[in-house]
């Protein structure tokens, strides 16, 4: 049965660039910029997947920023 979507997780990585892990399947790639790190999804999937007509229609990419901030 093929999967509709992927998600993929995308944090900034403190060396800098981002990294990417898809929910649900074991894909992870990483990227210096948002552009590399897409093409480097496509590629990451076109691998994972055995068939071309396995490969989800839609990447959904779920962007986490984190910050931290003193209270006082």
């Amino acid at each position: 049965m093929k999967v509709k979507e992927i998600i993929f997780i995308v944090e900034e990585d403190p060396e800098g660039g981002y990294n990417a892990r898809a929910l649900g399947e074991s894909i992870f790639t990483e990227g210096t910029s948002l552009d590399e790190l897409k093409e480097n999804i496509k590629d990451a999937i076109k691998c994972h997947f055995d068939k071309e007509e396995d490969v989800p229609d839609i990447i959904r990419l779920r962007i986490v920023k984190e910050e931290t901030f003193k209270y006082a």
